[in-house]
């Protein structure tokens, strides 16, 4: 399902959402809760440092469901190498708790982040 204009407004107040990708080895559907943040007007997953499953799997395969209210989306992810960008995420008001796990420059290099754009 495509996600309307109020839906658009809902899921960018939301912080918790189940992201589902498709694992790179098994081909089955792989749940995860994560937050997510819009910054910049765009939907963006992000953690500290470190391997991550759900990184993997989208980088494999780009195509995920998000879900959260009950609804569910389809979308498509890409990763984000633009460091600009990542540390303005990193330093987003909402954001801050990151910040508390490695330093800020470390995060920009190293911590994995994707965009998720609905399709």
């Amino acid at each position: 399902m495509t996600p309307s204009p109020s839906d658009i407004e809902m899921l960018s107040r939301t912080r918790t959402i189940d992201l589902t990708t498709i694992g790179r080895r098994t081909g089955e559907p792989r749940t995860v809760e994560i937050w997510w943040f819009h910054v910049d007007g765009r939907f963006i997953i992000t953690g500290t440092p470190g391997r991550r499953d759900w990184l993997a799997n989208v980088r494999a395969n780009p195509k995920v469901v998000v879900s959260t209210h009950g609804q569910s989306f389809n979308a498509s992810t890409s990763e984000i190498d633009d460091a600009d960008f990542k540390r303005r995420v990193f330093t987003h008001p909402q954001i801050g708790w990151y910040r508390t796990q490695a330093e800020l420059d470390h995060l920009v290099e190293t911590a994995p982040m994707i965009e998720v754009r609905f399709t």
